[in-house]
Parts: C-alpha cells; sequence; structure tokens
C-alpha cells in the first residue's frame, strides 16, 4: 500500500485526485492508496508529521489569475506560496524521510499560448520564458524544488496545460456556458493541448507507483480547438451548435484590437500544444479518457 500526502487541502486538483484513488481502490476491492490531505494555511502546518508518507502531492498554491494591475505586495505573495512555500514543504518532506514529492507546475511557464491565427508548439527544446510574475514563480519553484532532489528524495514535476472536468475553473466553464446558449459559434482552427482531471489523476497513480522523479508533460491523447470543444459541449447537453467560417474574420478582426478585447479574443482561439512524444516518454496509458468521452463524464 502507497500512502500519499496531498498538500492543498480542497483544490479542485487535489479533491480530484483523492477521489479517484479512492474510486480506483473501490474498484480493486483493497486499499491500495491512502490518501491524507494537508492544509497549509494553518499556522505550524509544516510541523506535521511527514514520516508515514512515500508520496508528497503538492497542488497548494495561488491558481493563475488576471495579472494585470496588481500590486507589489500581491505579487510578492504569489512568490511566497507558489515558491517558498513549496520549497519549505520538500525540505520537509525529505528531512522526514518520505521518498518523492510531486509538484504541480503547469505550461505558463513558457509564456502565453500564440496569438490567434499563429501556433506555438512546445519541445524539449523549447526554453522557459514566464510572460508574467505567475508563470515565474512557478519557473522559480521548480528550480529551487530540482536543487532538493537526490537519490533518496525524487522531485517530480508536472507541467501541465489547462486541466478540466466537472467544477472546473477557467475557461472551461465559459466555453460550457456558450456552448449552452449561443446557436452559432466561429469555426477557427486553433490547436490546444489539454488535460482532463482523471487523465492527471491516473498519471499521478502511475507517477507514485514508480517513486520517479524528473519532469513530466501529461496531457490528452488528441489535441483540440475552442471549436471543437464547443462543439462537444453543446452535443453532451443535447444541443446542436452551428460552426461557422464566415464568422472566423471577426475572430482575427477582435484579437487584432488594443485592450481587454484582443487579449480575450488571443486567450480563447489562440494555440498552445505539448509535443506528444513527451508526454508518452515515461509512462503510456494514463490517457484513459478520449477528448469526447471526458467532455461527456464532465457534463453529465
Amino acid at each position: 500500500m502507497k500512502r500519499i500526502l496531498i498538500t492543498g487541502a480542497g483544490s479542485y486538483v487535489g479533491t480530484s485526485v483523492e477521489r479517484y484513488l479512492q474510486e480506483y481502490n473501490s474498484s480493486q476491492c483493497r486499499e491500495l492508496y491512502r490518501i491524507d490531505t494537508l492544509s497549509l494555511k494553518e499556522d505550524g502546518a509544516l510541523e506535521y508529521n511527514f514520516a508515514p508518507y512515500d508520496a508528497v502531492f503538492h497542488v497548494a498554491g495561488i491558481a493563475h489569475a488576471d495579472t494585470s494591475g496588481v500590486s507589489e505586495e500581491t505579487k510578492k505573495l504569489y512568490y511566497s506560496v507558489n515558491c517558498d512555500l513549496a520549497e519549505a514543504t520538500a525540505k520537509r518532506a525529505r528531512e522526514m524521510g518520505v521518498k518523492q514529492f510531486i509538484y504541480m507546475s503547469s505550461v505558463i511557464i513558457y509564456g502565453n499560448s500564440a496569438p490567434a491565427g499563429q501556433h506555438f508548439l512546445i519541445t524539449e527544446h523549447t526554453k522557459p520564458a514566464p510572460a508574467n510574475f505567475y508563470g515565474d514563480s512557478k519557473l522559480k519553484a521548480e528550480e529551487k524544488l530540482k536543487k532538493l532532489n537526490t537519490e533518496d528524495f525524487h522531485v517530480a514535476i508536472l507541467r501541465c496545460p489547462m486541466i478540466y472536468g466537472r467544477g472546473s475553473k477557467g475557461n472551461y466553464p465559459l466555453l460550457a456556458s456558450m456552448a449552452g446558449k449561443l446557436p452559432l459559434f466561429p469555426k477557427v482552427e486553433n490547436e490546444r493541448s489539454m488535460l482532463y482531471v482523471e487523465n492527471l489523476a491516473e498519471f499521478v497513480r502511475l507517477l507514485v507507483e514508480s517513486g520517479e522523479g524528473g519532469t513530466f508533460y501529461p496531457q490528452n491523447r488528441e489535441y483540440t480547438n475552442t471549436s471543437c470543444m464547443v462543439e462537444l459541449i453543446a452535443r453532451a447537453k443535447g444541443r446542436k451548435i452551428c460552426l461557422c467560417k464566415w464568422m472566423s474574420p471577426f475572430v482575427s478582426l477582435a484579437a487584432g484590437m488594443p485592450g481587454k478585447p484582443g487579449k480575450l479574443a488571443n486567450k480563447a482561439f489562440g494555440s498552445l500544444t505539448i509535443d506528444q512524444s513527451l508526454s508518452r516518454r515515461k509512462f503510456d496509458g494514463y490517457q484513459i479518457y478520449s477528448l469526447e468521452r471526458s467532455i461527456e463524464k464532465t457534463e453529465k
């Protein structure tokens, strides 16, 4: 049996992985994984006894939000939580004999997605280039954590694309809302890597079983695009939505506008993909659910 401590109690990813592993236990009719959660918001949280655990899955952090116009104090908070707290937690885990520390990073360390009409493919040769302090706080954490890696303490870093699933936040609920209301939607040929939360959970399970460290790029087995996502979500809701090529020029026009309209258009219809070979380099078989099936499960 593997004992896993999830630091970041109540987080979407942490809760989803915990539920998945508990359901996996039930499917196998035995307790293969014992999971505990720890909130790091409380004073003295790092005095917790990490010794019984085989792995720590660190998901505590401040999530990506609008980074424009924030104060220097807020920026410092991002670095304190996303970077310094991660390092302190890993040090505590190593001191107490934990063998594996899994850190939830993000492809945000490579910067923003390419604007609408352009493409951005992350390969093994792509250098991190954070576009803002959120991405930089994640990258700084990676750099500090890698220095803690030893033969007896394996640091695993997960550079994930956009994660979605039932109850997720971020862009997916917005797409779902549009899919549930609009009769028409632009047909745009952008390209995105995405990660269904249960595919992520299976990846984490396999990673814990292996005990390995390194940098990993989990994603779904297929790329998608914004128009395809909206169409699949509408279908899962029992609706039909018409994808219209004639609307594409309006997307290009909006993407070229200054300020918020351009930012929103490029965020929705930009491109960012991870080379699939990076995602299958160590583990193959975690991509249990196809894009279509994952959306059906999310919307049911």
